[in-house]
């Protein structure tokens, strides 16, 4: 017998101060999200001990703070059309300049995040608590 496609209906997850975070594919190998991001919201500067994420800028314009291995955060701006891959243990923060649209694509963990603002003498901006150590 041939393996049969499945309909996945979309379905949001808790509300989030930064926008909207809907998930519109999941399977034991990878989970697709819908983000939506209010202009000047932030998430937290956090890393992710097994997730391994990918993540689109469909529409708006962000900016991407990361630590290239040197222990500072680097700036990255986005525009449509690019692609961030960002590796479990790296830590970033994803901040809307204006109103956003991304496609995520990672591995399917979920409550796997590290915040770390206090390593590099940053506030918290946003985003949810450490659930993971």
């Amino acid at each position: 017998m041939r393996p049969s496609i499945t309909l996945f209906p979309p379905r949001e997850l808790h509300p989030r101060a930064w926008g909207r975070e809907i998930v519109i594919a999941q399977t034991e190998h990878y989970l697709v999200k819908l983000l939506i991001m209010k202009a000047g919201a932030a998430g937290g500067l956090q890393y992710h001990a097994k997730k391994v994420e990918s993540f689109f800028l469909q529409e708006g314009q962000a900016y991407v703070d990361y630590d290239a291995g040197d222990g500072q955060l680097s700036r990255l701006p986005m525009s449509p059309g690019m692609t961030v891959h960002v590796p479990a243990g790296a830590p970033h923060r994803v901040t809307a300049i204006t109103d956003c649209t991304f496609i995520e694509g990672s591995t399917p963990v979920f409550d796997d995040r590290v915040r770390v603002e206090a390593e590099y003498n940053e506030p918290e901006t946003g985003g949810l608590p450490t659930t993971t150590a």
